[in-house]
């Protein structure tokens, strides 16, 4: 599944590539997304300009004249700056022509959302999806004391394990299940700690290790930024080198203890039971 760094990726790839330009048409080829996709974009979007693309959370956020179109790649999904004269291949959803390039979303599962957020309905961060969505891990926000305080403040009284509040992104956002578990494994919790007992000592190294490992994780996508302009290049998820996630039996590469793994949520947790203990 896309998680926070393949997002960043994705909008570092394609930005340079369609920020300044207009939107010539709008091909809805599959609308069954997570939720349908608006049948009315291709009436309203193409004469619009591309100013700025973002990133909340998982959400790409393309700013146009009028507003914004919000793009989720869901559990399969990815984004491709292609030629416009390139054929289209099985699960491509919708193609954003501009000019003679297209921006396609392919997405097999169909988890993945196109939007659609008009500057008359207020600030895109008032949009439902987004409203309630945590601190941004690299914002002011979360940086250094901040961080500590979030981590702190939003997990008071909370009996929730650590691994399924960091999970939620109500606190942070970006966190997920991959970057969970390497997480607190540099911050040395147990992932099924309840969030209520995390100390601030703790609070502090987790929120840490969120952003070093988040940071590792884009740092190591950022070789891969030519794929996003090609009609052959399928991303992989990047290759981080993880101290416990995909690890069971193998030894801890701190203290020598075979990883452990458990199922928290229906989402694989891995763990040392040494150097994260209850």
């Amino acid at each position: 599944m896309p998680e926070l760094p393949e997002v960043e990726v994705t909008k570092l790839g394609i930005a340079p590539h369609l920020i300044g330009r207009a939107l010539t048409a709008v091909k809805i080829l599959d609308g069954r997304l997570r939720w349908p996709i608006p049948s009315n974009l291709g009436k309203i979007l193409p004469g619009q300009t591309v100013h700025a693309i973002a990133r909340r959370g998982k959400y790409l956020l393309v700013e146009m004249d009028q507003g914004h179109l919000l793009l989720h790649l869901g559990m399969t999904g990815t984004l491709r700056v292609l030629a416009k004269s390139d054929p289209l291949k099985t699960h491509d959803r919708v193609a954003f022509e501009f000019g003679a390039l297209s921006l396609r979303l392919h997405d097999p599962r169909k988890f993945g959302a196109v939007l659609w957020h008009a500057k008359k309905q207020g600030p895109v961060e008032s949009h439902p999806l987004l409203k309630k969505l945590g601190v941004e891990p690299f914002s002011e926000e979360f940086s250094g004391e901040n961080g500590v305080a979030v981590l702190y403040a939003c997990s008071r009284g909370r009996s929730v394990a650590t691994k399924q509040f960091l999970l939620a992104g109500q606190a942070v956002v970006g966190v997920g299940n991959i970057y969970c578990s390497e997480s607190l494994f540099e911050a040395g919790i147990h992932p099924a700690k309840p969030a209520g007992k995390l100390t601030r000592p703790e609070c502090a190294r987790l929120a840490k290790a969120v952003r070093m490992i988040l940071k590792k994780a884009i740092d190591a996508g950022g070789s891969t930024l030519n794929d996003f302009v090609n009609s052959e290049g399928e991303p992989g998820y990047f290759t981080l080198q993880s101290k416990v996630y995909d690890r069971k039996n193998l030894p801890c590469k701190i203290c020598k203890t075979p990883i452990k793994q458990i199922v928290q949520g229906q989402r694989s947790t891995y763990f040392c039971p040494q150097c994260q203990k209850r």
